[in-house]
């Protein structure tokens, strides 16, 4: 890609993880919250995805963007796990008992640092309360900075069947500098344990940290390729440090340029589909009978804060833990992002509900074209139109529809259009959430703090 769309083109956008994003969340109770939990007993897409949130860790990278804080003691650590029990009990009454649980996702912070048994007692308290579907996935974002062999083993006997390995990258003076703890294990032996166990694993890695270079990242996805893992997302580091403070020291350690940030991006996926890796979305490359690849051929990929994923696993998701995040067709809910206030508040009885969003119609439709540009790099509005049984001009005038914007993208090689139909082209995909925000009416006169896309 030529410097001057580069430039053009690598400005803060959202990241359309949800629509409307977080950042427009407001206040929210947990009665409005009830209110669209009993709306999603009927959707009909009516499976059960479950989140958990663990926020501890037991060293923070300074790369960090998530909602994690310093490893408590073990009994403020025990006394959260309690509590997800309990807000578990408070939510479990209202979820009409016949459906079935689809996904299990544990986020934080860094989960697979807690005392294992925590994590085990939570899976056996929800999958007793319902049926799965068949192959449901169960999922665990793992740092392997502090697991051995029979801690992996342990989580493969808890019923995890997929695995996000956050390796980041295998450069120790890389890890070093942004205070990443390096896997204790070799990875392939890692691979061995969990391939035995029948499980699927990811990979994830962040490009543009202080240290890396074209070369280098090159090498680290290499060695990953090697591997052979289902799946390898690369993340574009995004630099916040007005919000994450942290992100401050990474700042002195001097950050690539964008130029070669790019760069990295670029050679990686070139990489990874020379090596029969299929390009998913913005940063997932997966292998072809992955269940992504799957779903992007038969249109039906979606996207929600756990990332890319197909529509068999994901409908309705329920989170539970500080910081988590409820997406429902109607509406969503956040929790409070302060442990002491989510403790007190569950054991007063009270879903811990601080902010959220009901969307209004318009929105549920822009959330549809939305998903579906980041997701299945195209969209078909007289397709669209039937699935949402509406017509073309209702879409098109709930969403920001502008031909001229359109004739731009066009002309700057990010889309191809006609009357009918959107679809990105390859230079388009690395600009995919510049494509998403041009259909999205909220965005304009936004003033507020978005990552660039790489």
């Amino acid at each position: 890609m030529n410097e001057a769309l580069f430039k053009k083109y690598n400005v803060p956008v959202p990241r359309y993880t949800s629509y409307p994003t977080a950042n427009e969340f407001e206040a929210f109770d947990a009665q409005r919250y009830l209110k669209a939990v009993e709306a999603s007993n009927n959707a009909i897409a009516d499976n059960i995805s479950f989140y958990i949130h663990v926020p501890f860790c037991r060293h923070l990278c300074h790369y960090c963007g998530c909602n994690s804080v310093a490893m408590a003691k073990p009994s403020r650590v025990e006394e959260y796990f309690n509590t997800l029990h309990k807000e578990i009990d408070l939510l479990l009454p209202h979820l009409r008992k016949n459906r079935k649980i689809s996904q299990i996702h544990y986020g934080g912070g860094s989960p697979s640092s807690m005392p294992l048994h925590f994590i085990r007692s939570l899976n056996e308290h929800l999958l007793e309360a319902f049926d799965t579907i068949e192959q449901p996935e169960i999922a665990i974002e793992c740092h392997p900075g502090y697991l051995d062999t029979t801690d992996w083993q342990y989580l493969l006997d808890s019923g995890f069947n997929r695995f996000s390995l956050g390796i980041q990258d295998f450069n120790a003076n890389v890890l070093n500098t942004v205070n990443r703890r390096p896997s204790i294990l070799p990875v392939e032996d890692i691979m061995n344990i969990l391939r035995k166990g029948g499980a699927k694993v990811n990979f994830d890695f962040i490009y543009g940290l202080p240290g890396q270079t074209v070369a280098e990242f090159v090498s680290t996805i290499e060695a990953a390729i090697k591997l052979h893992p289902n799946r390898l997302v690369t993340f574009s580091y995004a630099h916040l440090p007005s919000i994450f403070k942290r992100q401050m020291i990474l700042e002195k350690a001097g950050l690539p340029p964008q130029t070669e940030k790019l760069k990295m991006f670029e050679e990686a996926s070139k990489l990874l589909q020379a090596e029969g890796y299929c390009a998913i979305g913005m940063d997932h490359f997966v292998l072809p009978d992955d269940d992504l690849n799957v779903a992007l051929q038969h249109q039906t990929l979606h996207r929600n804060f756990q990332g890319y994923c197909p529509r068999r696993i994901t409908a309705q998701v329920y989170a539970f833990g500080v910081s988590g995040i409820s997406q429902l067709d109607e509406a969503y809910a956040q929790n409070t992002k302060d442990i002491s206030a989510y403790i007190s508040q569950v054991n007063a009885n009270q879903l811990p509900v601080a902010k959220g969003y009901a969307l209004a119609s318009w929105q549920r439709i822009t959330r549809e074209v939305i998903e579906c540009i980041m997701c299945n790099n195209s969209v078909n509005w007289n397709d669209m139109a039937k699935r949402l049984h509406c017509s073309v001009d209702d879409i098109k005038h709930a969403i920001h529809y502008d031909e001229t914007q359109l004739k731009e993208l066009q002309t700057d090689g990010l889309i191809t259009f006609d009357t009918n139909s959107v679809k990105l082209t390859n230079d388009g995909m690395t600009f995919v959430r510049n494509v998403a925000a041009t259909f999205d009416p909220m965005m304009r006169n936004n003033h507020k703090l978005f990552s660039k896309p790489v």
